[in-house]
């Protein structure tokens, strides 16, 4: 636990040199030997030498009296303790003295001298305040999320909570809790919530107030103490498979999965579409009914509460950012949970179904790849061949044409079964989270995407435990080149486009190209698959026969 950093209003620090003068100066110098007065010459030089003497033991016995005894070596923070003798007391009291050392770094520090971040993440801890706590976290580039404690309630008429007891001096704050803050044009289409702090003198419905602000204020669900509500958005971009996930379900992981399910979720833009599409999942991340903030014109009453969520990055995350250590693979063992209806751990293969927990790819039916297609843009032209490359290979390809009204449990059943995906860059690609560790994903990404694809899919299915190949389009294979011409700029350095903004590059590189695979190279790639696969079937041979001699023994 970080220590707190305390603020003292102290006079500017003395250089160490000044302070220290008075120890490290020479003793003065006797005055020159001067000729006596008269003859008797003897007494007057011995006087001349005995009074400097006698004013240099004064001098020494005055300073050894001043300096302390603890003061063997004289450093910086003695000269402070010397110099600001008013200042002792306060500075005892927030830096004890060093017996007491331990004692201090475990101390409890106060809701003032702590990051948002902290109560965030529940690293603060929780439960009851003597005084409202309310701060916001403003310095992740993709989210911006506000933390409430003391008697927080919802004002649906205005899109605003009220904190009663709030802080003194604490000002309204203002919050559009959606993921993806670095876009200023998705950004507002958002719906923006006000926090307005109420401070503990300024009332309840009391007198003075105007009699039907007192009931508005009232509350009609008071939610049980400990229990406390998480705020977002299923606004922006919420209908691509890509950004459900990585700006919505997997941040709403990291924010709520440490309540263990003691957790409200409090809905902007609600879609009832979308609880039907991810309630097997919501269901594993909260035990309470889904608030629409919008419509549910109550008051609801919380005793804490999380207004935005954090993220980590794309469809990642990070077990050093999570209080318990959870990872992606957590994530996935949850959706097994959701979709399968069967109980998994993250470790070691999340999504494996009993029939298919370990296939030997030597004596076990040819290996089966989910070949994922699209039908408006970077649709593969010569998806026959593609397939009969794969059947060449030793596989046993499926072709699967995805709508938005395909059921994920479907997705989910196909993929936990298989052993290898093949996906042009696009949403779909982010089915690959359904399928096992050991597995793997083969991109094929369009001329212009080499960026997005690696960083939307590729780092994350291999933090996923997944074999992750890529197949680069050429610019002869792109439909591009018949449409610019092959030497053209578009075509031969997609940088000057992408420079231009996501939107131009989007309209070029996703919406208006397909692609002609080289069956070739495309082939190379099939076998380092099948060899992967291989090798990672006899690594699992090799487990099963020890566990199968350590059950023998």
């Amino acid at each position: 636990m970080q220590q707190p950093q305390q603020h003292h209003h102290h006079k500017p620090k003395p250089s160490l040199s000044g302070s220290l003068s008075w120890i490290r100066r020479s003793p003065p110098p006797s005055p020159p030997h001067r000729k006596p007065w008269g003859a008797g010459g003897g007494r007057g030089r011995y006087a001349c030498r005995a009074v400097p003497l006698l004013v240099l033991t004064v001098y020494s016995l005055f300073t050894v009296l001043r300096i302390p005894s603890s003061s063997l070596v004289v450093n910086t923070a003695d000269s402070e303790r010397v110099d600001r003798r008013e200042d002792v007391e306060a500075f005892k009291t927030h830096l004890p003295s060093n017996q007491n050392g331990l004692e201090a770094r475990q101390e409890t520090r106060s809701p003032a001298s702590l990051p948002c971040s902290a109560f965030i993440s529940g690293e603060a801890g929780g439960g009851p305040a003597k005084e409202g706590v309310l701060c916001c976290d403003r310095s992740h580039y993709r989210s911006d999320v506000c933390y409430l404690r003391g008697d927080a309630r919802t004002d649906p008429s205005t899109s605003s909570v009220l904190l009663y007891n709030a802080p003194r001096g604490a000002a309204p704050e203002k919050v559009r809790p959606y993921t993806r803050k670095f876009e200023e044009s998705i950004m507002r289409s958002i719906d923006e919530v006000t926090i307005v702090p109420v401070p503990a003198d300024a009332g309840n419905g009391t007198a003075g107030e105007d009699p039907r602000d007192s009931l508005r204020r009232r509350c009609d669900v008071r939610h049980p103490p400990g229990v406390p509500a998480v705020v977002f958005s299923t606004g922006g971009y919420t209908g691509n498979v890509y950004h459900e996930f990585s700006d919505g379900l997997i941040p709403l992981f990291v924010t709520a999965e440490r309540f263990g399910g003691e957790v409200v979720f409090v809905v902007l833009e609600y879609h009832y579409w979308w609880l039907g599409r991810y309630g097997a999942i919501l269901e594993r991340l909260t035990n309470y009914k889904i608030i629409d903030f919008r419509y549910d014109r109550r008051v609801h009453c919380f005793s804490e509460m999380i207004v935005g969520l954090r993220i980590h990055g794309e469809l990642v995350v990070d077990p050093k950012l999570m209080p318990n250590g959870k990872s992606i693979k957590d994530f996935q063992a949850l959706l097994h949970q959701g979709y399968s209806g069967k109980p998994s751990a993250p470790l070691p293969l999340p999504l494996a179904t009993p029939a298919r927990p370990c296939v030997d790819h030597a004596k076990a039916a040819k290996p089966k790849m989910l070949i994922f297609i699209r039908k408006q843009n970077r649709v593969i032209l010569n998806l026959p061949h593609v397939v009969t490359a794969c059947r060449r290979a030793g596989f046993a390809p499926h072709v699967m044409n995805l709508r938005r009204q395909t059921p994920l449990p479907v997705i989910h059943a196909a993929l936990a079964s298989a052993d290898a995906m093949v996906a042009v860059h696009g949403a779909a690609v982010t089915h690959f989270l359904f399928m096992r560790p050991g597995t793997v994903l083969l991109q094929i990404v369009p001329v212009g995407l080499d960026w997005a694809a690696e960083s939307f899919y590729g780092k994350p299915a291999q933090q996923l435990g997944l074999e992750y190949l890529e197949y680069r389009v050429a610019p002869e294979e792109s439909s591009l080149a018949a449409e610019y011409g092959l030497n053209s700029t578009v075509v031969q350095d997609p940088s000057v486009i992408s420079s231009q903004g996501w939107w131009e590059m989007k309209k070029v590189y996703m919406d208006r190209q397909n692609v002609t695979v080289s069956i070739k190279r495309f082939g190379e790639l099939l076998r380092a698959a099948k060899l992967h696969l291989k090798k990672n079937a006899t690594a699992c041979g090799g487990k099963a026969a020890g566990a199968s001699h350590a059950a023998v023994r």
